[in-house]
C-alpha cells in the first residue's frame, strides 16, 4: 500500500456520528484526499464539457453517434473483462439506501444483487453518507443485526451464500460533499462515497470471493468513463489488489451516453461488467438537453411514456445488443410499482405490471433487471427464470436484428400522447412530497403506490418547466404558465395540510419543498439538478 498523503480532509461543519472515526479514519482520509488531488481537476474539465455539449443541443436540436470513434464501433475484435462468478448471474437487483433495516433487508431479499445506493435513493446528509458506509462494513464482518426502535421486531442476516452480490452506487459528478474538504474546496461526492467504500472493504470482499463492484450514475460520454477508470487503475495500485479487481456496471441514463455506448464499454473494459437502461433519469435527460427544441421534444404526462414507446425501444434493445456484442451484461430498468401489504387491488395492479415489465425484458434480450421492493423479488425472478432457466445470463442473444439510427434515439413526436392537465397536478403533487422527504434526509419514497427517488422528482420539475415554455395547452383549455404552476402547487400545499394536519404539517418541510420545486420549475435559468440547489438547504 502507498504511504498516507501528509494532510487529510478537513471535516467542516459535521456534528460527529457514532464511530465515524472507524470510517473516516487517516488513512482512508488520505487516500480520497490523494484522489481528489489527482483527479477532481478533471471532473471539473469534464463538467464544463457537459455545458458545452447542452449549448451545442440548444443550437442545433439533435445529437449523432460520434465520428471520432467510429473506428472503437467498426472493431469488432474487442470485449469486456469476463464477469466474475459473483456477478455472473444478475438476473434480479433489488435497489435501495444503505440504512441499517434495508442494508439487511436487501442482502436477505433473494435477489441476486443489491445496488447499495449512495445517489438518488439517498439523500445525502452527512449522517446518511457516514452511517451508510459503516452499515456496509459491518454487513461483510456480520456485525450488522437491528432492532427497530418502533416495531421492536429484529433483523439479522441470513447465511452468507444466501446474500445478495453489494454494487454500490456513488454519487454523479455533479454533487460535491461540503463536509470534506481540502484547502477549503470540498471534494466531489464520487470520490468520496467510491473512496471509503473501496478502502475500506476491498480486501474484505475479495476475501469474501466477490470483490469491490460499482454502479456508475449520471454518465454523458466516454470520457467520463476514462476518468472512472484512471480512477480504478489508481485505486486498486493504491491499496495493492489486482488490477480488474473492480467491476462498474455504468447506467446509460443520459441522451448524450446513448450515443456513446460502445466506447464507454470501451473505455472501461477491463473493469466493465455492463449498461443498465436507468429509464427515469433519461427521461429526465431528453428533456433537460431538448428543452428549448420546440413541440417535436415536448414529452406528454410521465405516466403514458412506456417503455413501448418506439424512442424508448431504440434506446433499450441498442443497449441489449450494444452489451452482448462486448460481452457485457444488460441490466434493465427500475419497477417503480410497490405493492402494498394492506391493499390486496393495489398489490395486484403491482404484480401485475412489474410481471408484464419484466417479462419484455427478458424476452428482449436482457440478462437482469431492477424492483424496488423486496416483494417483488420473486415476481421478476419467475420472469427471467422463464428465459434463462438454468444458464447465468443470455449474453449468446447478440440481437443482429436490432438496427437503430440516430434520429431513433430523439423521435419523441412519434407519441400520440399530449401533456394533460391531470398531468400537471401530478408532477406537483410528487414533485413537493418528494423534495419534502429528501430535505429530511430521505431519499427514496413511496408515493402512491410508486417509489419515487430524485430521478422521478427531476421529470416532475423538468416537464411543468418544459410545458410552461413550451405554451403547451391542456386538454381543458388551460395553458400552461408560471400563474397556473403557481395556483396548482398552493392548492396542493393545501391539501397535504387538511391531509395530515396543522401539527405534522408544521413540523415537515412543505412549504420549503413548495418553493424549492417552484424555483426550478419556473426559473427561466433551468438548474442541472435540482439536488443543487436542495444540497443547500439540507440538514
Amino acid at each position: 500500500m502507498s504511504a498516507p498523503a501528509p494532510s487529510p480532509l478537513a471535516i467542516v461543519a459535521a456534528e460527529p456520528l457514532p464511530r465515524q472515526d472507524e470510517v473516516l479514519n487517516h488513512a482512508a482520509l488520505a487516500f480520497v484526499a490523494e484522489m481528489h488531488r489527482q483527479f477532481t481537476p478533471r471532473r471539473d474539465e469534464l463538467l464544463a464539457r457537459r455545458g458545452e455539449r447542452r449549448a451545442e443541443i440548444a443550437r442545433t436540436s439533435t445529437l449523432d453517434f460520434l465520428p471520432e470513434t467510429a473506428a472503437i464501433r467498426a472493431d469488432d475484435s474487442w470485449q469486456v473483462a469476463p464477469a466474475p462468478a459473483a456477478l455472473n448471474d444478475r438476473r434480479v437487483e433489488i435497489t435501495g439506501p444503505t440504512d441499517r433495516k434495508m442494508t439487511i433487508n436487501a442482502l436477505n431479499s433473494g435477489a441476486r444483487v443489491w445496488l447499495a445506493d449512495f445517489e438518488d435513493a439517498s439523500a445525502p446528509t452527512w449522517e446518511n453518507v457516514v452511517l451508510g458506509q459503516l452499515n456496509l462494513i459491518d454487513a461483510y464482518s456480520r456485525a450488522i443485526d437491528f432492532t427497530d426502535p418502533r416495531s421492536g421486531k429484529s433483523y439479522a442476516l441470513k447465511p452468507a451464500d444466501e446474500l445478495a452480490t453489494v454494487v454500490t452506487r456513488p454519487r454523479g459528478w455533479h454533487l460535491n460533499e461540503r463536509h470534506l474538504q481540502l484547502d477549503g474546496a470540498p471534494v466531489p461526492g464520487a470520490l468520496v462515497d467510491f473512496g471509503l467504500y473501496f478502502f475500506h472493504n476491498a480486501q474484505r470482499l475479495i476475501d469474501l470471493g466477490k470483490g469491490p463492484y460499482f454502479y456508475l450514475p449520471k454518465t454523458e460520454s466516454h470520457l467520463e468513463a476514462r476518468l472512472w477508470n484512471d480512477i480504478f487503475v489508481f485505486a486498486q495500485d493504491y491499496v495493492g489488489i489486482p488490477q480488474g479487481t473492480i467491476r462498474a456496471t455504468v447506467l446509460i441514463e443520459t441522451i448524450t451516453a446513448a450515443y456513446e455506448m460502445e466506447e464507454i464499454l470501451y473505455e472501461l473494459r477491463d473493469h466493465a461488467s455492463g449498461l443498465n437502461a436507468g429509464r427515469w433519469d433519461y427521461l429526465f435527460s431528453i428533456v433537460k438537453n431538448f428543452r428549448d427544441g420546440g413541440t417535436k421534444f415536448v414529452l406528454p404526462d410521465r405516466n403514458a411514456v412506456t417503455m413501448t414507446a418506439p424512442f424508448m425501444r431504440a434506446y433499450t434493445e441498442l443497449l441489449v445488443r450494444t452489451c452482448h456484442k462486448r460481452g457485457a451484461h444488460a441490466i434493465g430498468g427500475m419497477a417503480a410499482f410497490i405493492p402494498s401489504r394492506r391493499d390486496a387491488e393495489v398489490n395486484k395492479a403491482a404484480f401485475e405490471k412489474v410481471k408484464a415489465d419484466k417479462d419484455r425484458e427478458a424476452r428482449d434480450g436482457f440478462d437482469g433487471s431492477w424492483v424496488a421492493h423486496p416483494d417483488l423479488v420473486p415476481v421478476a425472478m419467475a420472469s427471467f427464470d422463464a428465459v434463462l432457466g438454468e444458464r447465468p445470463n443470455q449474453k449468446e442473444r447478440l440481437r443482429e436484428d436490432v438496427s437503430v439510427a440516430a434520429g431513433d434515439l430523439i423521435a419523441i413526436d412519434t407519441l400520440d400522447a399530449k401533456p394533460t392537465y391531470e398531468g400537471l397536478l401530478g408532477a406537483v403533487a410528487v414533485g413537493i412530497r418528494y423534495i419534502e422527504a429528501w430535505l429530511r434526509g430521505m431519499g427514496a419514497v413511496a408515493i402512491f403506490n410508486l417509489m419515487e427517488d430524485a430521478a422521478t422528482a427531476e421529470i416532475s420539475r423538468s416537464q411543468i418547466w418544459q410545458w410552461i415554455n413550451a405554451d403547451v395547452v391542456f386538454e381543458n383549455g388551460e395553458h400552461a404558465t408560471a400563474d397556473l404552476a403557481r395556483k396548482v402547487a398552493a392548492e396542493e400545499l393545501a391539501a397535504i395540510r387538511a391531509e395530515i394536519g396543522d401539527e405534522a404539517f408544521a413540523s415537515g418541510r412543505w412549504q420549503q419543498a413548495h418553493d424549492l420545486l417552484l424555483q426550478v420549475s419556473l426559473d427561466q435559468d433551468y438548474a442541472d439538478f435540482l439536488t443543487l440547489p436542495a444540497y443547500e438547504q439540507l440538514g
